[in-house]
This record gives C-alpha cells, structure tokens and sequence, in this order.
C-alpha cells in the first residue's frame, strides 16, 4: 500500500505539473478561445492538492499498524482526481458543458478522502 500511495503521488505529481505547464502554454489559445483557463487551473489545482495527499497517505502507511481506511483514502483521491479534474480537463478542451455535471461526483471523492484519513487518524490516535 505504501509504494502503491507514493507511486501513485510521484505520477499524478508529475502529470499536474506537466498538465499545468501544458495548458499555461501549448493550449492557451484552445483555452481562451473556450473562456476556459480559468477551469483548466482549478482542475490542475486540485489534482495537484491531491497528488500531495497520496504522497501523505503513504508516508503514513509506513508507519500505521492498520492501513484499511488509508486504501480507501488513496483509492478516493485518484478516483477524484480522474473525475473532478478530468472532468474539468475535457470541459476546458471540449466546451461540452454537460461535463459540469460529473464534476461534483469527483468533489465527493475528494471529500470521502480526507473523511477516511480523519478516520485512520482516531482509530490510529495520531
């Protein structure tokens, strides 16, 4: 579970950096033409956000006695990161507003996460 957190980390990690610069550079056109950098950052904001969170999530998992609600931690930060941010992605690059409304199912992932990792930190007491 650690590797897996802290793999996951070091390539959404990347990804956001590399989305990041993509999108400030190669797609600022396609983004203003769409008025749509301005979702294109928060999409990379947040996936970077949560790329830090996995690299936490394995951290602790290093440590823990019992690793249970930190998986389902990592599990919900990707799957928010593949469609809170991906979402946002293709709505920048497509225009196709319906992706809006996939969107907050990725925001519930990303709170679900923090929610569990609040709940391996009392039942871990740390």
């Amino acid at each position: 579970m650690k590797n897996t957190a802290l793999i996951a980390a070091g390539v959404f990690g990347f990804l956001g950096v590399a989305l990041g610069a993509f999108g400030a550079h190669a797609l600022e056109e396609v983004l203003k033409a769409n008025a749509r950098a301005e979702t294109w950052d928060t999409a990379v904001f947040y996936h970077m956000i949560h790329a830090v969170l996995l690299g936490v999530i394995g951290s602790l998992a290093g440590r823990a006695n019992e690793a249970k609600w930190l998986k389902f931690a990592a599990i919900a930060a990707i799957v928010g990161i593949f469609i809170f941010s991906g979402s946002l992605y293709l709505l920048s690059l497509t225009n196709m507003k319906w992706l809006g409304a996939i969107t907050p199912l990725g925001g519930l992932s990303f709170m679900a996460a923090w929610i569990f990792l609040i709940i391996h930190a009392i039942k871990n007491k740390i």
